[in-house]
C-alpha cells in the first residue's frame, strides 16, 4: 500500500460557488478522497471557513475563506484489496450518517435497506461496517436493533459499561423512541393506544396478534392528514419485533411499502409520489447518558426521498385531487 498525501489549501469562495453545502464544494475539490473522510474531518473541526468550525450542512458565501487540512489517501496496488476497498466505502457512507458521537456512545441515522448486523446471507451489516472503519476502538455493541428496511436513528455503545447502562434502561421502559410512519387510510383518533400481544413465527419470520403473545403497546398520534393517507408519529412502550407494522396493519391503517403487512393497493397510490421503501422513520430518541447521567434528545431528519413523498401528498390535499379511494 502507498500513501498520497494533500497540503493544507487555503481557497477563496467566488461568487459562482456560493450558495453550495461545504460537503458538497469538498466532494468536487478532493474528487479523489473518500466521502467518508470529508464528513469526518467535517466533523472534526478541521475544515474552517473563516476561522471557525463549520457543520456539513453549512453553505458557502461569497468571500468565504476555506482552510482544507491535509488529508492522506490510501493507494490500493492489489485486485484482492481493492475488492475488500470497494465493500468497504460502502459501508463507509455509514460514516456519513453518525448524528451524535463522544467516547461513550455513537448514535447513526441509519439508512433503509441496511441490516444492522450480519448474517441471513450478508457479509455484514451497520456493526461490522461502523468496526471496520473505527478498527483502533476496542469495543463497539449494538444497544438495540431496528428493521433493515426501516431507517433512523440506532444507538451503539463504544464502552461495555455504556452497553450495561443503556440496556438496563430499555429494560425499565426509560428509553423512550419515536417513529414517524406514513399510513393508509384516515385516523378517527388524533391519538391511539394499541394493546395487542404479538406471537412471533420463529419458521416464518411472521408476527401476527395473538393471545398466546407477548404483552405489546404503541401510541400514535396524528401528525398530518392526507387523501388517503396519514402522517403519524409513533411511540412504542415495549420492543417487540414488527410491532409498530403489525399494530398499524391491526388497527386496518398500514404501513406504506410493508411487503409483509402492507396494502398493494396503497403502495401503488404512494408509488405515484416516488415512494419504493418501507416508509417508517426512527426519528428521536430520548435516554439518560451513561457517564453525565442527564437527560439526551437525539433527532435523525428523514431522507430526501421521504420528504419529497410528503411534498407530493401536500400537493394532491392542496389541489383535492385525492387520486381514487382505497378499498
Amino acid at each position: 500500500m502507498s500513501k498520497m498525501k494533500r497540503r493544507v489549501q487555503l481557497i477563496e469562495i467566488s461568487s459562482s460557488a456560493a450558495g453550495q453545502r461545504i460537503d458538497n464544494f469538498l466532494f468536487n475539490r478532493l474528487k479523489k478522497v473518500p466521502k467518508s473522510m470529508i464528513y469526518r474531518i467535517l466533523r472534526k473541526g478541521q475544515v474552517r471557513v473563516n476561522k471557525k468550525r463549520i457543520q456539513a450542512k453549512y453553505k458557502l458565501q461569497s468571500r468565504d475563506l476555506v482552510r482544507i487540512p491535509p488529508v492522506t489517501i490510501p493507494i490500493q496496488k492489489d485486485t484482492a484489496s481493492s475488492t475488500i476497498n470497494t465493500k468497504l466505502r460502502k459501508i463507509s457512507e455509514l460514516e456519513c450518517n453518525i448524528v451524535f458521537e463522544d467516547e461513550h456512545i455513537l448514535i447513526l441515522n441509519k439508512p433503509s435497506g441496511t441490516a444492522v448486523h450480519g448474517g441471513s446471507g450478508l457479509e455484514f451489516g451497520v456493526i461490522e461496517g461502523l468496526r471496520a472503519l473505527k478498527s483502533s476502538m476496542r469495543f463497539l455493541e449494538l444497544v438495540h436493533r431496528i428493521d433493515k428496511d426501516t431507517s433512523g436513528i440506532l444507538l451503539i455503545a463504544k464502552k461495555r459499561s455504556a452497553l450495561r447502562h443503556l440496556q438496563a434502561q430499555f429494560r425499565m421502559k426509560v428509553v423512550k423512541k419515536f417513529y414517524v410512519a406514513l399510513t393508509k387510510g384516515e385516523w378517527k383518533e388524533y391519538d391511539k393506544i394499541v394493546k395487542a400481544p404479538l406471537l412471533k413465527n420463529e419458521l416464518s419470520g411472521l408476527v401476527r396478534v395473538s393471545l398466546q403473545g407477548k404483552s405489546s403497546e404503541t401510541r400514535f398520534k396524528i401528525m398530518e392528514k392526507f387523501p388517503n393517507a396519514t402522517l403519524v408519529q409513533v411511540n412504542p412502550i415495549t420492543g417487540r419485533t414488527h410491532q409498530i407494522r403489525v399494530h398499524s396493519q391491526h388497527v386496518g391503517h398500514p404501513v406504506a411499502w410493508d411487503e409483509r403487512y402492507g396494502s398493494k393497493k396503497f403502495d401503488m397510490y404512494t408509488r405515484q409520489l416516488g415512494l419504493n421503501r418501507l416508509f417508517l422513520h426512527a426519528s428521536k430518541i430520548e435516554f439518560i447518558h451513561p457517564s453525565s447521567n442527564k437527560l439526551v434528545e437525539v433527532s435523525a431528519p428523514m431522507e430526501e426521498k421521504l420528504e419529497k413523498v410528503l411534498i407530493g401528498l401536500r400537493k394532491f390535499r392542496l389541489l383535492n385531487k385525492p387520486g381514487g379511494r382505497l378499498m
